[in-house]
C-alpha cells in the first residue's frame, strides 16, 4: 500500500483483524476476486454499497448495472468517494479505483461502461458491503 495518510488508518495488525483472508488480499494486497464468486454481483436492491474497510459510502444501486464481467460494475462513485491511480501491473496500464477514506484496494475503472458516462467501475464485491435502502 502506498504510505499517504487517509481520514481512517489502522496498522497492518488492525487491518489483518477487521478484515477476512481474502478481504485483505484484495483490499490491502491489490488482489482480484474469482469473477461471479461475490453474491453481492447479484444485488439488486435499492441501497448503498460501502466500504468494506471503514464503511464509506461508495457506490449507490441505482448505478449498478450487469456488465457481464462476474464483478459487480457501476457507471459512477458517490462524489468524492473513489481516488484512482495508474496501474502498471500484469503488464498493462489501467487505472486502480482505492477507497478515498482509507485507501483500500477496490478494482479498476474502463472506459467500455454504457452511458452516461461510459465508465465501469469493475468492483470486487468482498471490497464492498450492502445497506439496504
Amino acid at each position: 500500500m502506498d504510505t499517504r495518510a487517509y481520514p481512517v488508518t489502522r496498522t497492518d495488525a488492525e487491518w489483518r483483524a477487521l478484515l477476512t483472508p481474502e478481504q485483505y488480499y484484495i483490499m490491502r494486497e491489490h488482489g482480484t476476486e474469482r469473477p461471479g464468486s461475490c453474491a453481492l454481483l447479484n444485488e439488486k436492491r435499492a441501497g448503498t454499497f460501502t466500504c468494506a474497510g471503514c464503511d464509506s459510502p461508495l457506490f449507490e444501486s441505482k448505478l449498478k448495472f450487469e456488465s457481464g464481467t462476474g464483478w459487480p460494475s457501476f457507471n459512477e462513485p458517490v462524489p468524492g468517494s473513489v481516488e484512482t491511480e495508474t496501474d502498471r501491473s500484469h503488464g498493462m496500464a489501467r487505472t486502480e479505483v482505492h477507497c478515498a477514506t482509507c485507501g483500500s484496494h477496490l478494482g479498476h475503472v474502463f472506459p467500455d461502461g454504457p452511458p452516461p458516462t461510459g465508465l465501469r467501475y469493475c468492483i470486487n464485491g468482498v471490497a464492498l458491503n450492502f445497506e439496504p435502502a
